[in-house]
């Protein structure tokens, strides 16, 4: 039932989608000669300008970039899990190829990674969360994608039923089973970073942060503006939805701070 509670909140949370649907709703209701319905469609108007073209996206996305540096890279860590998110499976299972999203640079930098610490597992966790359309998983694209980079399979730990960052680290841990002392990196995207380390956390898997897929270059890009609207909305839209996954995941007690530090 969270699954699905989360899709709903999710397309909600989207700045993008609230704005076009006031839009619509002002223009319905100017049709049927509301006069509330030009305050709406000019309110539309408005938050898309200011969403898409001003830094509010940048200015939401720092802070949780910022908030994990990575981590050292000695000793050799035990080993590397790495967060789904990466593949396209709706395409990937209808083309048969690997598809790639704009979060790719979670999985290559595992490639990197599995050549710096050639003795360390690495896992990979993610099914997939599509609800309307069959696709593949993004365990076994991982797989592919992994075993094209050169790591041997039986390094390869994969955990395909996971569809979102609670149950990444829940059946990760249970999965790997980590035992104490043992030293294990997290590498998602650095905006995601804070969730994934309280989840993780949250389930008593001690990991360390290595963030990837930066989409900022920090306090450089505070009063950036964007050169186009669908720039500037998609990159409000990422911050915001993370934002409201740090507040709802805190208050179902899946995190213990609103926002986890390190």
């Amino acid at each position: 039932m969270f699954f699905y509670m989360a899709k709903a909140l999710g397309f909600l949370s989207a700045p993008s989608n609230v704005l076009a649907l006031a839009g619509v709703f002002g223009a319905v209701a100017w049709l049927f000669g509301l006069r509330a319905g030009a305050g709406l469609m000019a309110a539309s108007a408005i938050g898309v300008a200011v969403a898409g073209l001003s830094p509010l996206g940048n200015l939401l996305l720092i802070p949780l970039e910022e908030r994990f540096p990575r981590a050292a890279a000695d000793p050799e860590p035990a080993g590397v899990v790495v967060l789904g998110g990466s593949f396209d499976t709706i395409v990937a299972g209808s083309r048969k190829e690997i598809a790639l999203t704009e979060a790719a640079e979670r999985m290559t930098e595992i490639a990197e990674l599995a050549r710096k610490w050639p003795r360390a597992r690495i896992v990979f966790t993610g099914g997939s969360n599509a609800i309307l359309y069959d696709g593949a998983t993004e365990a076994e694209l991982a797989a592919r994608m992994l075993e094209s980079f050169g790591v041997a399979r039986d390094r390869i730990t994969l955990e395909s039923k996971s569809r979102n960052t609670v149950e990444n680290a829940r059946l990760t841990r249970d999965l790997v089973a980590p035992k104490i002392g043992e030293r294990w990196m997290l590498v998602t995207s650095a905006y995601h970073m804070p969730r994934a380390m309280g989840c993780f956390r949250g389930q008593g898997f001690d990991v360390e942060a290595w963030p990837v897929d930066y989409r900022t270059r920090g306090a450089d890009d505070a009063l950036r503006p964007f050169s186009s609207v669908s720039a500037g909305l998609r990159r409000t839209d990422i911050a915001v939805r993370e934002w409201v996954g740090l507040v709802t995941y805190w208050a179902l007690g899946y995190v213990v701070d609103p926002l986890p530090r390190p």
